[in-house]
């Protein structure tokens, strides 16, 4: 096989991925996840690209203290953080499979 056949097929192999990363980064924009803090009290309603669309607190929870609910809000932010982050390794995993690509060499993209 000559060097130019391999520098081709590194070019496509290149632009399948680059374009399958695109492709898992687009739905991640719009895949959503759902968190809540405190039994329900609060609300998140986050993106996998980590952008938040929502946040709801009950109104009961409006009477407590105010570092009380700050610290629900945050509760619920850090685990809707943390679920987009398994979606988001699950979804980039996938768009790198099937490249070819040596053990553990993957993860790198």
């Amino acid at each position: 096989m000559n060097i130019n056949m391999l520098m081709q097929q590194a070019q496509r192999m290149q632009k399948d991925m680059e374009s399958n990363i695109k492709k898992a980064k687009e739905e991640l924009a719009k895949t959503e996840v759902h968190a809540e803090a405190g039994g329900g009290l609060v609300k998140v309603t986050m993106t996998c690209r980590n952008v938040v669309k929502r946040i709801e607190i009950s109104p009961e929870l409006l009477q407590d203290e105010a570092d009380m609910i700050e610290d629900l809000i945050a509760a619920a932010i850090n685990d809707a953080v943390r679920q987009a982050e398994v979606i988001s390794e699950e979804k980039l995993q996938g768009a790198n499979s099937g490249m070819g690509l040596p053990p553990g060499l993957s993860g790198l993209f």
